[in-house]
């Protein structure tokens, strides 16, 4: 096979000489290197990983197209209407209670869980709106549709009222729901402006529960699961700002910083547990750095995290060891891969140009999001329930930082 001219060059012409190389022809032609035949070592720029003793290179994850997206959406589209198995985490206090998922919450009643369908459904309308020529859009509509009528929701809003479901999926779930009401907010799309007055409803009276909740809340749940404060914060600190809810921008800010703003030294060492899908001290950073003026985070930063290169940073710095991807709790680390990778994203993009940290948090994001994807696809349905939410969000946060 003939050599390919490199980019840039032109047929019959010599390749252009590397700029290196180029660079150290004076030193080549020197009676020293003349005489010893042995050019020097190009010295070669050091990647971000290094500096902070990260010696693997970063596996290249492409940017997505219309295929991958269906490839991804397929997994949020084989549970949207799967109804077992089913762990429904609502209390029971009665036999008239012992209902059929389908029947107790109509619209988000697959996926395993609760919330699981709820940001499935995040899932299919974040793909449907980047990429609407993907093979299975269709598909996607029809799913959107049939859940997010105003007969459907509002059986879930008279579940969500009754008092023994008071506290049924708070705050995880709740913080899931808005961000589907984020995507759905100001999508230029026939059907989308159908599904956004229909949620209304259930979206409207879960955003005042989260304000009741925050007021009550006296100190923040750090855990690396579904009760993480900081995380489901985030979320909603996002669909308050894109519908542009002042108060409650305000309201969540206030709360974010009487939890937060005090805390130093992280302790990273404790990171993860077990069986964590969320890091509680990135979900805080990615949380402050909404909060706070970039001046005042980048200093709250400082004393918050290590250095990326320090002893205490280490369990940061790469993948979990998932030993398990079959058990849906030992698996949730998958997920901590993604959500590591979108929270480190956020992180750097907040930071100063010359600030150092941007590179090598950029990196480690590259680095979470390509062992995610890469252990995902071994998890079982107690992963595929679930993982495509948090990859594409990770994966989007990637995309739109490059």
């Amino acid at each position: 096979m003939s050599p390919v001219a490199p980019p840039g060059s032109r047929p019959g012409r010599r390749p252009p000489r590397p700029l290196a190389l180029i660079l150290a022809l004076p030193l080549l032609l020197s009676p020293v290197a003349c005489s010893d035949r042995t050019p020097p070592p190009v010295a070669q720029p050091a990647s971000p990983l290094a500096s902070v003793g990260v010696g693997e290179s970063v596996p290249q994850v492409p940017r997505m197209d219309a295929a991958q997206a269906a490839d991804l959406v397929a997994l949020s589209l084989a549970c949207v209407d799967r109804e077992y198995p089913n762990k429904p985490g609502s209390v029971l206090d009665g036999d008239d209670t012992v209902v059929p998922p389908r029947q107790r919450t109509p619209a988000f009643f697959g996926c395993f869980d609760w919330h699981s369908a709820v940001h499935g459904h995040w899932t299919m309308a974040a793909l449907l709106r980047r990429f609407p020529e993907m093979s299975s859009a269709s598909a996607v509509r029809a799913a959107l549709g049939n859940s997010l009528s105003p007969d459907r929701i509002a059986a879930e809003v008279a579940f969500f009222e009754l008092p023994r479901n008071r506290t049924f999926e708070r705050p995880y779930g709740w913080a899931w729901l808005l961000r589907l009401a984020t995507e759905l907010h100001g999508w230029d799309d026939s059907d989308a402006r159908r599904w956004g007055p229909a949620l209304a409803p259930l979206v409207d009276h879960l955003a005042a529960r989260t304000i009741d909740y925050l007021d009550r809340l006296s100190v923040p749940c750090r855990e690396g699961t579904h009760q993480n404060t900081a995380f489901a914060l985030a979320h909603v600190l996002d669909y308050a700002l894109a519908v542009g809810d002042a108060d409650r921008v305000a309201r969540i800010q206030a709360r974010a910083r009487d939890f937060y703003l005090g805390d130093r030294n992280c302790p990273i060492a404790y990171e993860p547990s077990g069986e964590d899908f969320v890091s509680p001290c990135l979900a805080e950073a990615d949380l402050m750095r909404r909060v706070l003026a970039p001046e005042a985070f980048v200093r709250w930063l400082d004393s918050f995290l290590p250095s990326p290169d320090a002893d205490a940073f280490a369990p940061l710095r790469g993948p979990a060891e998932v030993r398990d991807a079959h058990d849906p709790r030992i698996g949730h680390l998958i997920g901590l891969s993604f959500h590591r990778a979108w929270t480190l994203i956020g992180v750097a993009g907040a930071l100063p140009a010359t600030d150092a940290r941007r590179a090598v948090f950029r990196e480690l994001a590259a680095l979470h999001l390509a062992s995610g994807l890469q252990q995902m696809g071994d998890s079982g349905y107690g992963g595929e329930h679930w993982l495509a939410s948090f990859a594409l969000f990770a994966r989007l946060a990637v995309d739109q930082d490059g």
